[in-house]
């Protein structure tokens, strides 16, 4: 750790605090530093409310500082259009900042280094690329989003050491530890909609909701439903849900939306929902991060479709034998065709082992 990284580590901790609130927003931090010592600092509020920046500069000034001359570390570049705020670029320029770290360039088209650029021709000493991995992980979403037109996803499983996720009557509470199933509703939280399919609604009838960990939100909730199968009285569609379809009894499809479900038709051509035009809805509809709890029949569908980005496995030391698995996946006949993961992150919680791996 470098000591010159130290006030960009303090606002990557800042922008954490908006990792259940900023949604659709990136989460982002800014510190203000002046003659070595931190003056301002702040975190980008709930939509509609202030970004970093303005958190940072109005912090300073509460506090009696100046913030002129001084550097300006912030984990994404700031902002040069007006949306349901003022540029920030614009706000630091008026302020008289002498310069501006940024860890990574806001890949939003409508900033994609002009924030920067507008900064830089106002006589603002500009830098970019601190810290830049973590950054990226930290809006992971967001930039998955703003590249790639649909969101991240992440695949939540529990499973024994043998990768069995239920019996074969369907039992599987509890597989996995407390501990566990409540780090699993923090990624619960900060993800901006959970995704199940019909089939583990029909088994389980779940919530879908945070209520491990406190959250001033609550993620969407959208089931893939090809034929709307799902009965009305739904735990998942409490409060308004989304229901992904590819045919619908109308009568149905009007009871469910009288009642504040959203029927969204999108069937591919074998009568199925059409799952990579759905990811590409689901950017629009502005999802950055895509918690999937599914069975394995969606599972397997979205690996296939090359839709998922990460696996959360929670590994308990439990072994189950004859038992449910994770995918419904066709049988392989080389090696060549098994799909490549990269582990990215291990640890333990509770009893059970935590894996965050990669696909690719």
């Amino acid at each position: 750790m470098s000591p010159k990284d130290e006030p960009m580590r303090q606002a990557l901790q800042l922008a954490a605090k908006g990792l259940f609130t900023t949604a659709p927003n990136p989460r982002v931090g800014c510190v203000i530093v002046k003659e070595g010592a931190i003056i301002g600092a702040g975190h980008t509020q709930p939509i509609g409310g202030n970004h970093a920046e303005v958190q940072a500069l109005n912090d300073a000034q509460e506090k009696g500082h100046d913030v002129r001359g001084a550097t300006v570390y912030v984990t994404l570049e700031p902002c040069s259009h007006t949306g349901n705020t003022p540029p920030c670029a614009d706000a630091l320029i008026q302020a008289g900042v002498a310069k501006v770290v940024a860890s990574i360039e806001d890949p939003n088209p409508l900033v994609a280094g002009k924030g920067l650029a507008r900064l830089h021709a106002a006589g603002v000493a500009v830098e970019c690329g601190m810290l830049a991995d973590e950054a990226r992980e930290m809006n992971i979403g967001f930039l998955s989003r703003m590249e790639r037109g649909r969101p991240w996803v992440r695949m939540k499983i529990a499973a024994s050491l043998d990768g069995k996720t239920a019996l074969m009557n369907g039992q599987s509470q509890w597989i996995t530890s407390a501990a566990a199933r409540d780090d699993g509703h923090a990624w619960r939280a900060r993800a901006c909609a959970v995704l199940t399919g019909i089939g583990t609604v029909q088994k389980d009838d779940p919530q879908l909701t945070v209520r491990a960990v406190v959250t001033p939100r609550q993620p969407r909730r959208i089931v893939v439903d090809s034929k709307l199968a799902i009965n009305e009285k739904a735990r998942m569609l409490e409060g308004g849900a989304w229901v992904f379809v590819a045919e619908a009894d109308e009568q149905k499809a009007k009871a469910l939306r009288d009642a504040g479900t959203e029927i969204i038709r999108m069937p591919d051509r074998d009568g199925k929902v059409d799952l990579t035009a759905m990811m590409t809805e689901l950017g629009k509809r502005m999802i950055n991060e895509l918690h999937v709890e599914a069975g394995a029949v969606l599972n397997g569908a979205l690996l296939r479709a090359g839709l998922v980005d990460e696996l959360l496995v929670y590994t308990a030391p439990c072994i189950l034998g004859d038992a449910r698995g994770m995918f419904a996946l066709p049988t392989l006949h080389v090696l060549t065709q098994k799909f490549t993961l990269r582990f990215h992150d291990v640890m333990q919680i509770g009893d059970d082992l935590r894996i965050l791996a990669r696909v690719g």
